[in-house]
């Protein structure tokens, strides 16, 4: 009894307050919400990475990493946190949304089936849409790890601009379009950054890591998580009688097709070893290893498997 008004009090911070009851993705009153925004957040964001890396280069001739002491280890806290707020937030307003708004919708889906279709008209506005919104926000400060792997790695990563700027574009599309999908992409997507920026904060702090790439299997989980999820919102759009948002989902399953194939081509290239001719590289892709979550095991954990 002693916990319910923390989770009373919980639960009306992340679903119950006005301003996420009363949210309305709107081009006049909601921060980064117009087209010339975005495209100008991101030809800013890959300008500055260019010119970052290309004065560095000037610079610093002999390649040796920049310390940035604490600072990476602050934001994957700080990203973890934001990340599971998001993540505990779109969950209860999920609830609460399929509480209030059921009688409209149950007798052609079922609950999980809302969170992957939204019927035809729904409107960019309440609980979900609020969460949406912080997480199409989220996405700016997660680009600031680009500058991290450029001070440290002395790298710049095409696919690393290439994910950032897409995902960041889909989540705006999200909101614009009301897109189904969304919620269960949220929700998943928000759960494995919680896990990958906290597995981070807590090697960047001298913690031991574990003995597989931890941030790479997650990655692979979270794409065939949302190919699953794609695959579904086709399926009930023919057999539901419509999906809200389904031409947008067209254009947004094409960026998330080739962030599939830029990733398993990195993954293959990088990750494995592997050069454009197919054949092993002989350890040069170890530093880019480390940065995509490829760990070792330290004495004592190995000791422990």
């Amino acid at each position: 009894m002693s916990g319910q008004p923390v989770i009373q009090t919980l639960t009306f911070w992340l679903s119950e307050h006005p301003s996420i009851v009363g949210f309305r993705w709107s081009h006049a009153h909601s921060w980064g919400s117009t087209w010339s925004f975005l495209f100008t957040a991101i030809a800013v964001y890959l300008t500055l990475s260019l010119l970052f890396h290309f004065t560095l280069l000037v610079v610093n001739r002999s390649g040796r990493p920049f310390p940035l002491g604490p600072i990476p280890a602050f934001h994957s806290l700080a990203m973890a946190l934001i990340s599971f707020t998001i993540f505990a937030g779109i969950t209860l307003s999920s609830a609460a949304e399929i509480r209030e708004t059921r009688w409209f919708w149950r007798r052609s889906k079922t609950p999980f089936q809302w969170l992957l279709c939204f019927p035809l008209g729904t409107r960019p506005s309440g609980r979900v849409f609020f969460w949406s919104y912080m997480y199409y926000l989220s996405r700016f400060p997660h680009m600031l790890r680009t500058f991290f792997t450029i001070l440290r790695r002395r790298k710049l990563v095409p696919f690393q601009l290439f994910n950032h700027s897409i995902l960041t574009v889909i989540s705006f599309l999200w909101l614009e379009f009301s897109q189904s999908i969304q919620v269960l992409a949220i929700l998943l997507t928000t759960l494995v950054y919680s896990v990958v920026y906290g597995y981070r904060f807590w090697t960047a702090v001298g913690l031991p890591s574990a003995c597989f790439p931890v941030v790479v299997n997650c990655q692979i989980a979270l794409l065939g998580c949302n190919v699953a999820c794609h695959v579904g919102v086709l399926m009930l759009h023919f057999m539901r009688g419509g999906c809200n948002g389904i031409g947008v989902w067209v254009f947004n399953s094409v960026l998330n097709g080739v962030i599939l194939l830029a990733f398993l081509n990195f993954y293959v290239r990088i990750h494995l070893g592997f050069d454009k001719n197919g054949r092993t590289r002989g350890g040069g892709g170890g530093e880019i290893k480390s940065m995509v979550g490829g760990g070792s095991c330290s004495p004592g954990l190995e000791g422990k498997t």
